[in-house]
């Protein structure tokens, strides 16, 4: 019996494609292995690894998702080192407001500490164990980050980052590559059809 290849017949990804479809497969995937164990998630990880014909590269930190084409590159490698510290993820992605801070700080809670829910003191305190400097106003940089859409609130209070805060933290600290790998995930609006509303005025 002959063993599926899953990428016999695929073609190299169009750097121009609308990455709304994938975004929305990682913000489910994403919420779906915050209900597992440690173990069970690195089981089910590694098995569509496998299955898709992956190769396992451990990296001591999260590289740019925007390659030398300019094409935004799909979601981290979850074997990466988890050994790094906050602080010196803080200084690898260099944030510059406290929107992009709070973010990269979602993002280090996911990530790094098993912790894809998350409070708003769950950030402070993970921004003064990384030694930045205080969070002026930590609630509010949390609502304001909500609101560019790069964290999204929960049940109870709680927040997670999303998957547009996912790319935007994996591009970083080039801020123009991560703000086009948003870009691209961004779902593209439906051009509104020129004559329909006259054509509707008329006919009532």
């Amino acid at each position: 019996m002959n063993s599926r290849d899953p990428e016999e017949g695929q073609t190299d990804p169009d750097p121009h494609e609308d990455l709304s479809a994938e975004a929305d497969v990682l913000a489910k995937t994403i919420a779906a292995l915050g209900g597992l164990t440690k173990p069970g998630r690195e089981r089910v990880l590694q098995t569509l690894n496998t299955f898709f014909g992956g190769s396992q590269v451990g990296v001591g930190h999260i590289n740019s998702p925007v390659a030398e084409s300019g094409s935004p590159r799909s979601a981290p490698s979850f074997s990466e080192d988890r050994t790094l510290t906050p602080k010196a993820f803080m200084v690898d992605k260099k944030p510059v407001s406290d929107v992009e801070r709070v973010t990269c700080l979602a993002y280090y809670l996911t990530h790094y500490r098993d912790t894809p829910e998350f409070k708003t003191i769950d950030l402070s305190k993970l921004n003064t164990e990384a030694a930045q400097v205080k969070l002026s106003n930590p609630t509010m940089a949390a609502d304001n980050a909500v609101k560019a859409g790069l964290l999204v609130a929960t049940s109870k209070g709680n927040k997670m980052v999303s998957a547009n805060g996912e790319l935007y933290v994996q591009a970083l600290p080039d801020r123009e590559a991560a703000r086009a790998a948003i870009a691209h995930a961004r779902p593209r609006r439906k051009k509104r059809q020129r004559g329909s509303t006259n054509e509707a005025d008329q006919n009532a």
